[in-house]
């Protein structure tokens, strides 16, 4: 065995591996529950829902990109236009 080619484990670059990775699961997951609530809206809101889902969807889209472009706090505006979203379904769905 040779050991003078084996590097040792560098474990600060799989702790941010394993954060970039978590970061995009929680992001990824607000941005599809988002994109579900706009196609009901797309579905069943008619016209308003239709315009307000389409808005509402390149909102989710924008707040997914700067979620995860930012360093801390990812989730924060992904959460936000997600409550948007839910607001403005049950405004044009119900």
């Amino acid at each position: 065995m040779s050991e003078g080619g084996v590097p040792a484990m560098d474990y600060n670059e799989h702790e941010r591996t394993y954060e970039g990775f978590i970061k995009f699961s929680i992001v990824g997951t607000l941005c599809v529950i988002g994109v579900v609530i706009c196609l009901a809206m797309f579905g069943f809101g008619g016209t308003a829902g239709t315009v307000l889902g389409s808005i509402m969807l390149i909102l989710n889209l924008v707040a997914a990109g700067i979620g995860l472009a930012s360093k801390k706090s990812a989730s924060k505006i992904p959460s936000i236009v997600l409550g948007l979203t839910a607001v403005a379904a049950l405004f044009t769905v119900v």
